[in-house]
C-alpha cells in the first residue's frame, strides 16, 4: 500500500461559526457535531477567529482510492502508530484517508510504516 506525503504543515481547530470557513481554500476538513465545530486546514490557512486551536500537524494519505468493502486499513496503520507510541488524529473523504500526527513524531511514523511494508511516496 502506498501512503503520500503531504508537504504543509497543519491545524486542528474548532471554530465558533462555519462562517469563519473559506471554503475556496484547496484543503480542509469539517466536523460538526450538536457539541462543536471542528476544522482540519493548512495552518496558513486558519481563521482569524478560532475558539480552540492546535499547530504542529503533518499527514499522509493513503494513495488511490478505497473500496468501502475494504476493511482494517486505518486499524493496521494507527496500530503500527500505536506500537510506537505516536498519536494520531484521521480524518476520511469518499475516497481515502488521511492520517495526521504531530511534526515531531512524523519522520519516526514514517519510517516504522516503512519498515512494516508501506511505499512512502
Amino acid at each position: 500500500m502506498r501512503l503520500k506525503k503531504l508537504d504543509y504543515e497543519l491545524t486542528v481547530c474548532k471554530l465558533v461559526s462555519e462562517t469563519d470557513i473559506d471554503i475556496r481554500k484547496p484543503f480542509y476538513f469539517v466536523g460538526r457535531s450538536e457539541e462543536e465545530l471542528s476544522l482540519v486546514c493548512r495552518t496558513v490557512d486558519v481563521p482569524p477567529h478560532t475558539a480552540a486551536r492546535n499547530d504542529g500537524w503533518k499527514a499522509f494519505r493513503v494513495q488511490g482510492t478505497l473500496d468501502f468493502s475494504l476493511i482494517g486499513i486505518l486499524s493496521k496503520i494507527s496500530g503500527i502508530l500505536a506500537d510506537n507510541h505516536i498519536g494520531i488524529f484521521a480524518v476520511s473523504t469518499f475516497n481515502t484517508d488521511y492520517i495526521l500526527v504531530k511534526q515531531e513524531n512524523f519522520a519516526r511514523a514514517l519510517d516504522a510504516l516503512a519498515a512494516a511494508g508501506y511505499e512512502i511516496v
